[in-house]
């Protein structure tokens, strides 16, 4: 695939807003990026950068000794900015590079693993950086405040319902908006909404997935949904399930004893949807429409008999959705959310 300026140019302009809008750097601050140039996409978000913070330092990770990256990173202030653009990702040693920058106040957004996005998905990704304050904030924040007060939910996945006979744990948000937060940053792209049943054994029910982590956090897109039968919150059976799903399955099962449905995440980003997918899970997670996570693992929340820590597994799946209803109002139909 070649690169077109198109691409080039939405790229520059999506993270121009970005660390305008959502991080609201100023030229009076820091501005230092790291990166590599082992894939496209790591390059186009290189270049990106480049023209949005011209007089930003730039670090390139592969060919500059870890103790001059260490010694640019710990001499920012207070609000300065890093961006890190990583193939894969990077480590310093003990030097947890997120962790330690939030520790001294330093925003930060990480792209990681960018190589696992195909050339075809690059467009997807780069669409996927546009910010609409409006409509992330505006939607977050209606979503959290419905879920919040919401006594149960149904969710439909082309004819089998999904039903969730309790209330929510109180929603977090990944929206851009770290007013409330204590650090400020994370990975991008954004997007969703997220909680968990309040009473894991209350979910019950058949849901199709159209779209699973495998188990090099890739995502998979069978040809025909799965099923997964869910009884008092664990999975007791499936249908239409394929060799690569039944070996996470199977992976989880033998890990835990039994397979747990955790978090039900509701995804934002409009650039990704049950058709439009790209292969890192960790960027896909914000796909407009839902995914649950299947294993024991969610250190959000604490719950009766699951300690934190003690999970094994946080696999996410994809709902293949139809509408969300929350009580006796629908959310969510026609591939968008409706509040």
């Amino acid at each position: 695939m070649n690169i077109d300026d198109s691409i080039n140019t939405n790229a520059h302009k999506n993270i121009s807003s970005i660390v305008k809008d959502v991080f609201e750097h100023t030229d009076n601050q820091n501005a230092v990026v790291v990166y590599d140039t082992n894939s496209s996409l790591s390059n186009i978000l290189y270049n990106a950068y480049k023209t949005a913070l011209p007089q930003a330092t730039f670090i390139d990770f592969d060919t500059t000794p870890p103790e001059e990256i260490l010694e640019i990173l710990t001499a920012l202030n207070e609000s300065d900015f890093v961006a890190l653009i990583q193939s894969t990702n990077f480590r310093l040693n003990a030097f947890r590079i997120r962790v330690e920058l939030f520790k001294a106040k330093i925003k930060v957004i990480e792209h990681p693993h960018v190589s696992r996005m195909s050339e075809e998905e690059i467009p997807a990704y780069i669409d996927s950086l546009l910010y609409d304050k409006e409509y992330y904030r505006g939607v977050g924040y209606t979503l959290k405040e419905k879920i919040d007060n919401a006594n149960g939910a149904v969710i439909e996945s082309d004819g089998e319902y999904l039903y969730y006979d309790c209330s929510f744990e109180s929603t977090k948000l990944n929206i851009g908006d770290y007013s409330q937060m204590a650090n400020t940053g994370g990975q991008f792209p954004i997007g969703e909404v997220f909680t968990e049943a309040k009473d894991l054994e209350a979910l019950h029910g058949r849901v199709k997935i159209s779209v699973f982590s495998n188990t090099t956090y890739r995502t998979n897109k069978p040809e025909t949904s799965a099923i997964l039968i869910i009884e008092k919150g664990k999975v007791i059976a499936t249908e239409n399930t394929t060799p690569a799903f039944d070996e996470v399955l199977n992976l989880i099962r033998e890990g835990e004893g039994s397979i747990q449905v955790r978090e039900l995440g509701f995804g934002l980003n409009r650039a990704f949807s049950k058709t439009r997918v790209v292969g890192d899970t960790g960027t896909y997670e914000r796909m407009c429409g839902v995914h649950l996570s299947l294993g024991r693992k969610h250190g959000m929340y604490a719950k009766p008999g699951i300690k934190r820590g003690e999970g094994k597994f946080h696999v996410d799946v994809f709902v293949d959705i139809t509408t969300v209803k929350l009580d006796d109002e629908i959310i969510f139909e026609n591939e968008a959310w409706v509040v």
